[in-house]
């Protein structure tokens, strides 16, 4: 005899305040992502904030501290290189069809030597390189994804006051860790509050050692892109293009291919040699960071398989844009941490006690 359904009126009101607390949380999305982005900076700037601690230099002070030097850091750089990079990159934006036509005249040429098109009708080429529509698309793609980080904090001001409010947020909790943390764990019953606050250090540790890697690893190979490229011939736009190249290779998989591009479309109006001397290059750059750089400076931080890291990448930039392509891969990693301390060891644990008795 089949059982029948019932609701009894507790379920009824557990569904109805779950779906309440998701209406909640997707209105409360724009403070969510920046507690997210004040978690990350937070867990990045600890080891050095431990380190102040080690000096006998109280907290508060070392958050201070270090804040304002990294203010001042950030500071320095953007009146040391602000103003060529922004020129650079400008002049390459205004260049773009120009640089595109090159590279179809390229295409057309080469397809005529491989027999692939006539001399008087080289249209495939054309149709399929179409510089206008190449132009639009790109300039298209990258405002969807500046809009889609923009969305999330309403505008430009609003991205600005979000960073600002991130960036306050982690410093209260870098000062006032400690109790704060201990007020969170208090939520939860024994012995899961212990547990849970035991997860603090190694989830820090491995967010903080991811996001410091990348920037440290994206910095390097940002500034040996912009040397070589000075001497490869591309001395005009090349610390534009090298800074291009290290931003976007903070992100995963997709940022290295898409920091080559611009470099490549512009080595093309330079000639054949030069193009394929480009080339070269982010293949050794490619490998330099996949075999040295990678092992040396991140090394086992994340801990998270390659396709998980993809799929946080992929999810991440289609809900929230550049900026979820940049923080939902730490927090992915961070969260493995949880995941593997506080499930998969103690099941392993008891699968062997189970096979002992």
């Amino acid at each position: 005899m089949p059982k029948k359904l019932t609701i009894s009126l507790g379920n009824i009101f557990l569904i109805v305040a779950v779906g309440l607390l998701l209406v909640l949380l997707w209105q409360l999305k724009s403070l969510i992502v920046i507690l997210m982005v004040a978690i990350v900076i937070a867990a990045t700037l600890a080891p050095i904030i431990q380190a102040a601690n080690k000096l006998g230099i109280p907290r508060w002070l070392s958050v201070i501290l270090v804040y304002l030097g990294l203010i001042a850091t950030l500071t320095g750089v953007g009146l040391l290189i602000g103003p060529t990079v922004a020129e650079q990159i400008e002049r390459l934006i205004r260049k773009l069809p120009s640089y595109l036509e090159a590279l179809r005249s390229l295409l057309e040429n080469l397809a005529l030597r491989l027999g692939m098109s006539e001399p008087d009708n080289p249209s495939l080429i054309s149709q399929f390189l179409d510089i206008q529509g190449l132009t639009s698309w790109a300039i298209r793609s990258s405002q969807q994804l500046l809009v889609r980080s923009y969305s999330v904090t309403r505008g430009i001001v609003g991205s600005v006051f979000g960073l600002l409010l991130a960036l306050l947020l982690s410093g209260y909790m870098l000062s006032g860790s400690e109790q704060l943390l201990q007020d969170i764990a208090n939520l939860f019953p024994e012995p899961w509050n212990k547990r849970l606050l035991a997860q603090v250090q190694p989830v820090s540790q491995r967010m903080g050692g991811y996001i410091q890697g990348r920037i440290l690893v994206s910095g390097i190979l940002g500034i040996l892109i912009s040397i070589s490229l000075g001497f490869l011939g591309l001395s005009e736009l090349a610390l534009g293009l090298g800074v291009i190249a290290g931003f976007t290779n903070l992100i995963p998989f997709f940022g290295p291919v898409i920091g080559a591009i611009p470099a490549l479309i512009v080595a093309t109006a330079q000639g054949g040699w030069t193009f394929l001397w480009v080339l070269l290059l982010f293949v050794v750059i490619q490998n330099l960071e996949t075999y040295v750089l990678d092992p040396l400076l991140v090394g086992n931080s994340v801990k998270v398989p390659p396709l998980y890291q993809l799929l946080a990448v992929l999810g991440g930039a289609q809900v929230l844009g550049i900026i979820g392509a940049l923080i939902v891969p730490p927090w992915v990693a961070g969260s493995s941490v949880i995941l593997e301390n506080l499930y998969i060891k103690p099941k392993l644990m008891a699968e062997q006690e189970q096979n002992i008795h």
